[in-house]
């Protein structure tokens, strides 16, 4: 099969959809992972019917035996996994002795354990056929803070340092880490259903399809370390 193997996490709505119907329209066979079982069986039936291929997997990112389960089966039936977008990421925001321990450990497992694992799950594979690509969707929020933010801040702190770390591990066998640091953008991550009149000039998801495009098909010998985009109106 000559398609490329992309796996995405988050895929069900937002930013994750917007990628993977991007990059199915691309030509990639992608395989679709989120906790929504319903919305990510309707994007697959989405996607093959515009003529693409897309497989679903209802999954914790978080849970390594799930994780490990998707891997396997990609293996499996492709052979390879060439490209994957680390993209799950929740967030809860309050003051920080507000926090509940469960609401801290649910963030770090899915933003930061989650991209861990299902980067681990791929590494061997990647490492033996020399090449690969791993994105992780992370935030500007990796870079800098703001109140009531702390739990989330942390957790796109601790992901940044994974993939930059990463980057330096697996250079030299080949395979790229790239990052993907968004502003503003019009999800369902904010509070209210997307397209509210005072978003109207945030980032859209497709704007992140795009770059995350861009990033994964740079020439064989270049790899974009990092990429941030922010809407005009966004003052950083």
């Amino acid at each position: 099969m000559n398609k490329p193997v992309t796996i995405i996490s988050g895929a069900s709505r937002g930013i994750g959809r917007a990628v993977a119907t991007r990059l199915a329209r691309e030509n990639h066979f992608v395989l679709l992972l989120a906790r929504n079982n319903e919305e990510i069986t309707e994007l697959e039936l989405e996607i093959d019917s515009a003529g693409g291929k897309a497989l679903s997997f209802a999954v914790d990112i978080s849970n390594e035996k799930q994780v490990n389960e998707v891997v396997e089966q990609a293996m499996r039936d492709f052979g390879r996994i060439d490209n994957v977008i680390n993209n799950a990421g929740i967030g809860i925001f309050k003051e920080a002795d507000h926090f509940s321990e469960d609401e801290w450990t649910r963030v770090m497992d899915v933003n930061v354990k989650g991209s861990f694992l299902l980067s681990k799950a791929v590494l061997p594979h990647m490492k033996a056929a020399g090449k690969g690509h791993i994105v992780g969707i992370a935030s500007d929020v990796s870079k800098r803070t703001f109140a009531e933010g702390s739990l989330y801040c942390a957790s796109k702190y601790a992901q940044h340092a994974f993939f930059e770390a990463l980057r330096r591990e697996v250079r030299s066998k080949g395979i790229k880490v790239s990052v993907i640091y968004p502003g503003l953008v019009d999800t369902y991550f904010h509070e209210g259903d997307p397209g509210q009149p005072q978003r109207a000039l945030y980032l859209q998801p497709h704007d992140i399809a795009d770059a995350v495009s861009y990033v994964i098909n740079a020439p064989h010998h270049v790899v974009i370390d990092e990429l941030m985009l922010h809407p005009m109106v966004q003052e950083w």
